[in-house]
């Protein structure tokens, strides 16, 4: 298992502002919040991995294409929970890469949304079950 994953933004706190409304709809709540960091954590005392995030050091842009991070996936319980960060996202104007739907080139049942967060950053609600 991972311990937790680190990120650098450009705007820390506009990508708390952005988190602190996606992370609950992916199963997560606020485990700390300082001047050069903030992170989550799984909720209901969960196990699984953290998400930290930490402001960037170089100004250059991030980008899924380059060497190093792709993107990260949460794991939710169910479609309808998938169709909410999509709900989440496209309501709020976020860039959506892939709306809700089935992928058959990954192990069934997998139904899953992309989206890109403010800094570039692709993201994915994925349900692993055949639930509603």
């Amino acid at each position: 298992m991972i311990g937790h994953i680190g990120i650098n933004v450009p705007d820390l706190a506009a990508a708390k502002e952005y988190y602190d409304r996606l992370m609950p709809l992916v199963g997560f709540e606020e485990f700390l919040t300082a001047e050069d960091e903030f992170a989550y954590r799984p909720r209901d005392g969960k196990p699984g991995t953290y998400l930290f995030v930490y402001p960037a050091l170089d100004a250059e842009p991030y980008s899924r294409h380059r060497t190093g991070l792709q993107h990260l996936a949460f794991m939710v319980k169910t479609r309808s929970a998938v169709d909410a960060v999509h709900s989440h996202v496209a309501g709020g104007g976020g860039h959506v890469v892939h709306t809700p739907q089935y992928f058959p080139q990954y192990l069934p049942p997998y139904y899953a949304t992309f989206w890109l967060d403010p800094f570039g950053i692709m993201l994915e609600a994925v349900c692993h079950h055949d639930r509603a």
